[in-house]
């Protein structure tokens, strides 16, 4: 969830512009007061963005999933996004889009989040999206048009055998011949089911084979009987095809991914973003052709993942690349908007270890070469945000702290893990933040994200 470590994470301190931030910040920052409006200024930068994406500084922070869903309702309400994506596996979240659009056996928010099974639950299951899911299925409710409904979607590729059960499973209803050829496409990787990086050691050692060209055959197959399959019906208008196919592009994708592991590092990495860079992009595409409109999208995912990849030493050090990166190369600049979250100090729910029980940790205070450091020190105990990046005339980014944020500093982040024996190498990277972010929400005191139904210690 988090990226590789680095070799240096440590940056230069600059006394003098850290002085002057600290003396700017209280009269540039925009104050957060917890009311809607306090959003305004980041929708009026974004302009006509189609790809909002809104982030977060650690995967277990209450505030941050708060305020990423209050921004989302107004760009649902006043914007007309089409769909939310989010860092969840497709499988998963479809049964919450379903919900939503009215589609489904669920009779609550909470039954709809079911699916979220397997390590970290919490990301999913917990108060806040819960909350949202409901808003989100009684605004849907006021359209009798399903295609005027917003959707909800997953961009992960974690999901290797949920996916390939549900093309199967699919299959079975439309083409029992074709669902025997999954079988056994699909069939010889059932040896590592729930043990998937066991399948990369093996095929490295030369004990497995290389299932490479059977789940790209099966794609090709789902991509050419499409329309096909479209005609037998489904959901409303073939979504039905469309999710079986997304479904046979995880189980493609997620073979190249857990095959790949032991490579580890940039390359795991830089699969995964494209792969939910490469979703995001269908989706568009999707929506756009179903409704004869823009399609619109907002983005829930972490920092590390919708934050420019090339203002940080990952890139510089590794030739990482993410889904930010990739937004504003491919769709551009102009045409996307993304927020990032940072806070000083608080609590976190995280994982002592991948697998591991949810946590409230105590989150120590940020390092001293850090932008959370300077902005605790310039605004102690408050809550603001700044425009770093503007579509439009309306509001425009104060060059000064433009100009003194541009100094490299670390930056941490904290994913489903965290360890603070190595808190520097695992949750601190250097960056510039003006060039990864468009608009900074900082939170000087945070507190733990509650799961729904887990139990959840204190450290």
């Amino acid at each position: 969830m988090q990226s590789g470590f680095l070799k240096h994470t440590k940056a230069p301190f600059y006394p003098d512009k850290n002085a002057k931030l600290i003396e700017l910040l209280p009269k540039k920052a925009l104050q957060l007061k917890r009311h809607p409006a306090d959003y305004d200024p980041i929708l009026q930068a974004m302009g006509d963005a189609k790809v909002v994406m809104i982030g977060e500084a650690t995967h277990g922070t209450h505030e941050f999933y708060k305020i990423r869903e209050e921004i989302t309702k107004r760009l649902i309400e006043e914007k007309k996004f089409s769909f939310v994506a989010v860092e969840g596996d497709w499988p998963d979240v479809y049964r919450i889009n379903r919900y939503v659009c009215g589609k489904s056996k669920d009779k609550t928010a909470k039954e709809a989040l079911g699916d979220f099974t397997r390590f970290p639950r919490w990301m999913w299951r917990n108060e806040v999206v819960e909350n949202f899911v409901e808003w989100l299925k009684n605004h849907n409710d006021k359209f009798e048009d399903v295609n005027e409904k917003v959707r909800f979607y997953g961009l992960d590729l974690y999901s290797l055998f949920r996916s390939a059960d549900l093309v199967i499973d699919y299959l079975n209803k439309v083409d029992p011949k074709a669902a025997d050829i999954a079988r056994q496409r699909y069939g010889t990787m059932n040896l590592y089911r729930d043990r998937e990086f066991e399948y990369a050691k093996d095929v490295m050692l030369g004990i497995a084979p290389s299932r490479e060209k059977e789940v790209l055959d099966m794609l090709v197959h789902m991509m050419k009987k499409g329309r096909e399959y479209a005609q037998q019906g489904g959901f409303v208008n073939g979504d039905e095809v469309y999710f079986a196919q997304q479904n046979a592009k995880v189980v493609k994708d997620a073979e190249e991914y857990y095959r790949k592991a032991y490579a580890g590092g940039r390359t795991t990495w830089n699969l995964r973003d494209q792969h939910m860079f490469e979703t995001l992009e269908s989706l568009l595409a999707y929506h756009q052709k179903k409704t004869n409109t823009e399609a619109r999208a907002v983005v829930w995912a972490h920092n590390s993942h919708l934050g420019d990849s090339r203002a940080t030493e990952y890139a510089r050090e590794t030739g990482e690349w993410n889904i930010g990166q990739l937004v504003r190369e491919r769709i551009g600049k102009d045409k996307s908007f993304n927020v990032g979250f940072t806070t000083y100090t608080g609590t976190v729910t995280a994982a002592p270890n991948w697998g591991g029980p949810a946590v409230k940790f105590n989150l120590n205070p940020a390092f001293e070469d850090s932008y959370e450091h300077v902005f605790h020190k310039s605004l102690p105990n408050n809550n603001w945000l700044m425009i770093l990046r503007s579509n439009t005339g309306q509001i425009l980014p104060d060059k000064q702290i433009n100009n003194l944020l541009c100094a490299t500093r670390t930056e941490r982040m904290v994913g489903v893990q965290y360890v603070k024996r190595s808190e520097r190498q695992s949750h601190y990277v250097p960056a510039v933040l003006p060039s990864q972010f468009d608009s900074l929400i900082h939170l000087d005191i945070t507190s733990a994200l509650k799961p729904l139904d887990e139990p959840f210690s204190s450290e």
